[in-house]
């Protein structure tokens, strides 16, 4: 895992080229730092930082090879990249390292752009193509790895973060309203735009080519669900085969993310998917297994008792940190700092503490089980949407609703509701069973709330923006063909996944501390295999991911394996107030702050702020608005106002 940076054209540059790249490097050091380099060549410049993985001793980038006609940057893992490489020998190719790296040169030698359909990994490269005079930029399937651009003065210039390209003189940051408007909406802005209004990312599946002619993009993968008539390719009947098959897929896909000459930890957080994936890295490689977990001070958080059960289970090395709320209060702005964008939990604090633990014993690889409930059906959401159609279709029924007690049992307030409060919350509305985002508008109505608290100003040029519709046009034609259950999961897969959840919580935080996390459920094969599954068997009645729990039950304890889905959660507001609230947070959310920032209605967050330190405040809007409103405040101070020193917190946290 490294940090790419980068620029291709002609203009005049303020700074002398091999220093404006290593200003550019220095601000992604975090990602890379075992060793650096630049490649500067007329027009071209080329910046890694690297974190040493597969082949310790020859692997440094910019590489190129003998001719020094092709150079490339990499970041990430490729990981057949040894069945590639005899592939290759086989036709004559000749290496000089034992490098991933040096196996997309040759394939790109061969096949030119084409080469990103060979990868099985979580990358983002650049090469740059001497003879042909054109840069290409290339991003994983899944979008695990980022990877950022502009243009300035005629120049592109791209980035792993967004840090890097505001080294460039003349590149400021400034905040895109129509991009808080979506992550006020949805948790993440929709591809490619980003918070920085000029700064663009390139979306997972996709190649940038860059000529002096121009750029062009094109997808070389997405994501595709049989017809709902079809049942699903794979067929409805042979059930123990699919979870042979399955299981079979998942093994090969954690086998090869163990291939690594650094030692491979794994997290654990006591739920079924990292379960699943550490009781198969204990299969595979049954020598001593460092497992990491995070535990929290509030049971209603906390997960210990589970993440025992598989450590005593599995026999493993274990380490946890214990994160309290005044914890996730002090690292919240380190936190923005690397996620480089406004959020509205606070999840993302716990999982940057963890990459530290990881760290702190020595270990750069982590797998994890994130994606599993995107690709198997494994979210309440999905739940919700199934129980919600199902009740629509006798909305005067006073019984169906009591089947909602059925969602949520790690929310005792929500289980406590009559059945007037549950219909009202639930039903669908008028004209919402057509509508190809149903299955998440609850969610999004719950998360549009925090909108009110958006300036006048900012409300204004807003006006006549619909997030919701924007999300609705970019959906693939053959969407309305799919099943429900494949409608639902793609938005969790192709728009949460990568704009959220492997953003903010996982690439950004773990690699803070130099930490790569790797995810064998989002092997592309993986995905594949499982879009093909037939929905029935993701979700047989309300039993969520019943595929997957078949394919393993052999695998984990049974108080594991049939454990209901408990989603990671974090304190929120609290951790902001009381006795021992930081002290920025008084500074980012004082009247002159919000006013001067322009975002937000200063009264209207002076009177949230008062309600979340008079009592704890439960309501999810309320919840999401104060850390959104904090957190963008921060983005601003840390970016805009480029206070970034202050945005920083190394203290030590509890390790048990």
């Amino acid at each position: 895992m490294c940090g790419i940076v980068g620029y291709f054209g002609a203009h005049a540059m303020e700074l002398p080229p091999d220093l404006l790249l290593r200003r550019m490097v220095g601000a992604v050091a975090h990602r890379g730092p075992d060793g650096q380099g630049v490649y500067v060549d007329q027009n071209i410049g080329l910046g890694h930082a690297r974190l040493s993985i597969i082949d310790l001793a020859t692997g440094a980038q910019p590489m190129s090879g003998p001719e020094q006609d092709i150079w490339i940057v990499f970041n990430g893992e490729i990981f057949n990249h040894i069945e590639l490489r005899r592939d290759l020998i086989a036709r004559g190719h000749v290496f000089r390292t034992q490098s991933d790296t040096e196996v997309i040169l040759h394939l790109y030698r061969e096949k030119g752009a084409d080469c990103v359909d060979d990868l099985n990994g979580d990358f983002a490269f650049a090469i740059w193509d001497r003879p042909g005079n054109r840069l290409m930029l290339a991003r994983d399937r899944m979008g695990v790895r980022p990877l950022y651009y502009t243009e300035h003065n005629g120049c592109l210039f791209f980035a792993s973060e967004v840090k890097a390209l505001l080294r460039v003189p003349g590149i400021q940051a400034e905040l895109d309203p129509v991009a808080l408007d979506q992550i006020f909406t949805f948790w993440f802005p929709l591809a490619p735009r980003t918070p920085f209004k000029t700064i663009s990312e390139l979306p997972p599946g996709h190649v940038m080519t860059i000529t002096p002619e121009g750029r062009s993009v094109r997808r070389y993968w997405s994501l595709a669900y049989p017809d709902a008539e079809a049942g699903g390719a794979i067929g409805k009947t042979d059930e123990k085969r699919i979870a042979e098959d399955l299981r079979a897929l998942l093994f090969d896909a954690t086998k090869i993310r163990l291939r690594s000459d650094v030692p491979v930890g794994a997290y654990l957080s006591g739920g079924l998917d990292s379960s699943i994936i550490a009781a198969a890295v204990k299969r595979l490689a049954p020598q001593a297994l460092r497992t990491f977990s995070v535990t929290f001070e509030s049971d209603e958080f906390d997960e210990r008792d589970f993440q025992q059960e598989m450590v005593s289970a599995l026999g493993t090395e274990h380490d946890e940190i214990r994160c309290t709320a005044a914890d996730i209060g002090r690292m919240f702005p380190s936190v923005i700092h690397h996620t480089e964008r406004p959020v509205l939990r606070t999840a993302p604090a716990p999982l940057y503490a963890l990459s530290d633990l990881v760290n702190q014993n020595g270990f750069k690889v982590v797998l994890t089980g994130e994606g599993a409930d995107e690709v198997f059906g494994g979210y309440d959401i999905f739940k919700e949407a199934k129980l919600r159609r199902f009740c629509a279709r006798q909305p005067d029924s006073r019984l169906r609703p009591l089947l909602y007690r059925r969602l949520y049992p790690y929310l005792p307030r929500l289980q406590n509701q009559n059945h007037a409060y549950l219909a009202a919350v639930f039903a669908a509305k008028d004209g919402e069973l057509d509508d190809p985002l149903f299955s998440h508008l609850p969610r999004f109505r719950t998360t549009m709330g925090t909108k009110v608290f958006l300036s006048a100003d900012l409300q204004e040029e807003l006006k006549g923006y619909d997030a919701l519709a924007e999300l609705r046009d970019s959906l693939p034609a053959e969407f309305p063909r799919w099943h429900p259950l494949s409608q639902a999961q793609y938005l969790e897969t192709a728009y949460l996944l990568p704009g959220y959840i492997l953003a903010s919580q996982g690439d950004r935080v773990a690699m803070a501390h130099s930490v790569e996390g790797r995810f064998p459920f989002l092997d592309h094969k993986v995905v594949e295999f499982a879009a093909d599954i037939p929905p029935q068997l993701k979700m047989r009645a309300l039993r969520e991911k019943h595929i997957l729990r078949e394919s393993i039950k052999d695998l984990l304890p049974a108080n594991i394996a049939e454990r209901p889905k408990q989603p990671y959660r974090a304190p929120e507001s609290q951790s902001f107030v009381g006795p021992k609230a930081p002290g920025y947070v008084g500074d980012c959310l004082s009247r002159r702050a919000v006013a001067d920032a322009g975002y937000f209605d200063a009264g209207a967050v002076e009177k949230l702020m008062t309600k979340c330190q008079r009592r704890p405040v439960s309501g999810a809007r309320d919840n999401m608005a104060f850390v959104g409103i904090l957190s963008t405040q921060l983005w601003h101070r840390g970016f805009v106002d480029g206070l970034h020193d202050e945005m920083q917190d190394s203290r030590p946290m509890a390790v048990a």
